[in-house]
């Protein structure tokens, strides 16, 4: 299903985003409690606007590709069409535009283990922006938030992540928009614990925007995000820590082919 193209915003000034841009990044988690452990790794996110999604020539877009079916809402609408209705069903108004912080399907392999949407009114700035969460285990849970001048948000967590922490405590987050420097920042608050982080910085690669052939210079990139986090688990294992029963009800999302919340909008505290 396809939309009609919506009238292009003006940007509000020079900070904002190129779109397509391709972003050389560095994730980082660490966690304090029970124990002390972390780790670093190189990785890569582009950040798209899906009036205009990138595409391959047709026949070679299996190569590599941004899709629906890897996101919130259903496979066979559009990106765009799926975060209009998540909004809608908050009360949220269409947005004039969306830029989306993810990466694209290489290979037959994608795995984002955070997607941010950002959306902007019609005078071009940013009124809401969607965190979508994924674990290991296929599941994924969308976070509508109204975030501060600062890109910060609260939210109650909803959403099973690591298999080593329950399903209770608050995030923050740190959602700047997008420019030449790139900074997201997730901590989960449990009471009695110290807080557990998870830091994306990148730095905008090229001042043009970037051409989707350049993601298949590194077609493992998001694979080796997850063989990562798997690391880490094994590692937390071997150190003693054991998984938590996992609840059902996740809404499953494609790996392989085969509460919102806010300081300024306590009413929006639903979630997909």
């Amino acid at each position: 299903m396809t939309e009609s193209p919506v009238q292009p915003v003006t940007p509000a000034d020079e900070a904002t985003p190129i779109t397509p841009a391709r972003y050389d990044a560095r994730i980082s988690h660490r966690r304090r409690d029970p124990l002390e452990h972390g780790f670093e790794q190189r990785s890569s996110t582009w950040l798209i606007d899906l009036d205009q999604v990138p595409e391959l020539p047709r026949g070679l877009r299996w190569l590599c590709r941004f899709s629906a079916a890897d996101h919130l809402g259903e496979p066979e609408y559009s990106l765009r069409a799926n975060v209009n209705a998540f909004l809608a069903g908050h009360g949220v108004a269409r947005p004039a535009k969306v830029l989306m912080l993810a990466n694209p399907r290489v290979l037959g392999y994608v795995f984002n283990p955070l997607s941010v949407f950002y959306c902007y009114d019609r005078d071009g700035q940013l009124a809401h922006t969607v965190a979508e969460v994924r674990n290991t285990y296929g599941g994924r849970h969308s976070y509508l938030l109204s975030t501060d001048d600062r890109g910060n948000a609260r939210t109650e967590k909803l959403f099973y992540v690591s298999p080593f922490y329950p399903v209770d405590g608050d995030y923050t987050m740190r959602l700047p928009q997008p420019g030449a420097e790139l900074t997201v920042t997730v901590t989960l608050h449990r009471t009695g614990d110290r807080p557990f982080s998870a830091v994306l910085t990148g730095r905008r690669s090229g001042a043009a925007p970037a051409s989707l052939w350049s993601a298949l210079r590194t077609p493992l990139a998001t694979r080796a995000v997850m063989i990562g986090i798997k690391r880490h688990g094994i590692t937390l294992y071997a150190k003693g820590l054991r998984p938590l029963p996992r609840p059902g009800g996740e809404r499953p999302c494609a790996t392989d082919d085969a509460a919102p919340a806010s300081f300024s909008a306590p009413d929006l505290r639903k979630t997909i």
